[in-house]
């Protein structure tokens, strides 16, 4: 083998070594306390972050006294496990809702102004998108509402909000 073979060999070796790809980012499941039934029993994780995104599953509104107070006990839960995923709310890029009581459109407004009203005390800025979507039943029959909801971790000490120019003319 002439010399430069060998050059041209070990060129090759390092350009296919230079093209490894990098390690996919670690799958972690989030339990939070108290959660571990969700996971053990029922096989689902409450959370789970993949690099610096953050997936919540549904969390639902649960039994308390009124929906106000169900509804703020959702968020609650939400804050503290995007808490123990690293993330905070405003970190929260996509929130998903399911609404089990409204039947009509009239219905689903009355509900919904209640709703985001308690939606504003939790993000306060830099909102984030947001899915809300009429069902009939949810799987916990005490529940109005079930929220999921999508994080990436960080995010929120950079937000900003980008308005398109308007198209009137000055």
């Amino acid at each position: 083998m002439t010399s430069r073979s060998l050059v041209t060999l070990g060129l090759g070796a390092l350009l296919v070594g230079c093209a490894a790809q990098p390690l996919p980012p670690a799958k972690t499941i989030i339990v939070p306390a108290g959660m571990d039934r969700s996971y053990d029993d029922y096989h689902y994780a409450p959370a789970v972050r993949v690099g610096d995104t953050v997936i919540v599953s549904g969390i639902p509104s649960g039994p308390e006294e009124d929906y106000e107070a169900g509804v703020r006990r959702m968020f609650g839960t939400l804050k503290r496990t995007l808490e123990d995923a690293g993330a905070t709310l405003a970190d929260v890029v996509e929130l998903t809702t399911f609404h089990r009581n409204p039947r009509d459109s009239a219905s689903f407004n009355a509900e919904f102004e209640i709703f985001a009203r308690i939606h504003g005390e939790f993000f306060r800025e830099h909102y984030p998108a947001w899915s809300a979507v009429g069902t009939t039943a949810l799987l916990s029959p005490a529940a109005a509402v079930e929220m999921r909801a999508v994080a990436v971790v960080g995010s929120g000490k950079t937000a900003r909000v980008q308005r398109a120019a308007s198209k009137r003319s000055r």
